[in-house]
């Protein structure tokens, strides 16, 4: 083998465990900080490319805020197993005491808890974030058929959740975090010590509203928002 291609930190962690010598290009959504020795020398055998998801907790609150005016409870959807998912967790209990919005934690470690996080949520929230790692990223569907069911206004972190019938999702685009993580790969084979590439951060993050979605929860997406999204699915 020449090199480790791996998604998030959990396969960053598995490859540098299995080889100290192979070179490893990550693709990750969350911080690589506590993997490398610093975003921008690295060190090492690995580089690649992080979205920064975790980073943009606060402004998803501010986002479904905008959705629903009278907003005051939500549901924070999270893999506890994900060890990223409890400092962003905390990072949104930050900003919601700055909105005075309360939050509450619902876990999830597999689809079936999924499904039982749902049971009697719209009894205590008025709006849900589900904090993106593999388990939900791979639900997507289940997740917006969920939030629907539950008539439930709810925001994402990568378009594949709107694409796939969410409401609104503000984040990085994961095509383009693939995408840009091949001219690493092609580095490295023409030479570059992985060590020596800084990992890269996005510059543009999209928001992507599903009016189809919003039709059907009754909602109205105020002009404002409209006017900032990147793509409107109607």
């Amino acid at each position: 083998m020449d090199l480790f291609f791996v998604s998030g930190d959990q396969g960053l962690k598995a490859a540098k465990e299995a080889s100290a010598t192979i070179p490893i290009v990550v693709a990750a959504c969350d911080p690589l900080d506590s993997l490398v020795v610093s975003i921008a020398r690295p060190g090492g055998k690995a580089t690649g490319l992080t979205c920064i998801s975790s980073e943009l907790a606060g402004k998803r609150l501010q986002v479904l805020q905008e959705l629903v005016p009278a907003l005051s409870r939500v549901a924070i959807l999270y893999n506890p197993d994900d060890r990223n998912k409890a400092p962003e967790y905390k990072q949104m209990q930050d900003a919601a005491r700055s909105m005075n919005l309360t939050l509450r934690a619902l876990e999830a470690r597999s689809a079936g808890e999924i499904d039982a996080a749902f049971v009697g949520i719209a009894d205590h929230a008025q709006g849900l974030i589900a904090l993106a790692d593999p388990l939900m990223n791979f639900h997507v569907k289940k997740l917006a058929d969920l939030a629907l069911k539950n008539r439930l206004p709810a925001v994402y972190g990568f378009r594949e959740f709107t694409d796939a019938g969410g409401l609104i999702s503000y984040g990085a685009s994961l095509h383009w975090l693939f995408w840009r993580a091949a001219s690493y790969v092609d580095r490295i084979f023409k030479g570059a010590n992985p060590g020596d590439l800084p990992i890269e951060q996005p510059t543009k993050f999209e928001l992507v509203i599903n009016l189809k979605t919003a039709k059907a929860l009754g909602l109205t997406v105020p002009d404002k928002l409209l006017a900032l999204a990147d793509e409107v699915i109607e």
